[in-house]
């Protein structure tokens, strides 16, 4: 196993961090248009999609010399399996759509899972230390940008108050 700071391991701590930060941004716009998915739901789609690309492409390294096997198909079985459990958790409650958030947390879990199932234990370290970032943290940011003036009051952004 690398040391966990490795340059290997950094470049992928600087890929999964960009896209959180990236889906983070997009979020907050969300948030300031009063839309459902906000901060933490972009942010975890965000690093999922880099999650699963990193750990295709470690996959794809590590067994190119066996023929007939194509990790990024097994990949795809997996997030698309998962997408179907995540809408599952997902319902209208009124006007508010409940569970998004918990579901792209269950999607971006999957990524998780996929990389240590792999043996790629540092990657799902790491992306769960952002998840856990992206859940606590950002609930308070989320919590405070509810309070500018010109949020309503009344949005309560994902509808995830209640998971």
């Amino acid at each position: 196993m690398q040391h966990f700071l490795s340059p290997e391991n950094t470049d992928i701590i600087i890929k999964l961090f960009v896209a959180m930060i990236c889906g983070m941004v997009i979020g907050m716009e969300r948030l300031f248009a009063h839309k459902t998915a906000t901060m933490r739901t972009y942010s975890l789609v965000a690093l999922g999609a880099a999650l699963f690309i990193i750990v295709s492409e470690k996959v794809a390294l590590g067994y190119s010399g066996f023929s007939g096997f194509n990790p990024t198909q097994m990949a795809a079985s997996i997030i698309t399996g998962v997408g179907f459990l995540g809408a599952g958790l997902m319902i209208w409650r009124g006007t508010k759509l409940i569970g998004i958030t918990s579901a792209t947390g269950l999607w971006v879990a999957a990524g998780i899972g996929m990389g240590a199932g792999f043996g790629f234990f540092s990657i799902s370290v790491i992306a769960t230390i952002l998840s856990l970032f992206i859940f606590v943290v950002l609930w308070f940011v989320e919590a405070r940008l509810r309070e500018v003036p010109f949020i309503k009051e009344s949005d309560n952004g994902n509808g995830d108050e209640n998971e």
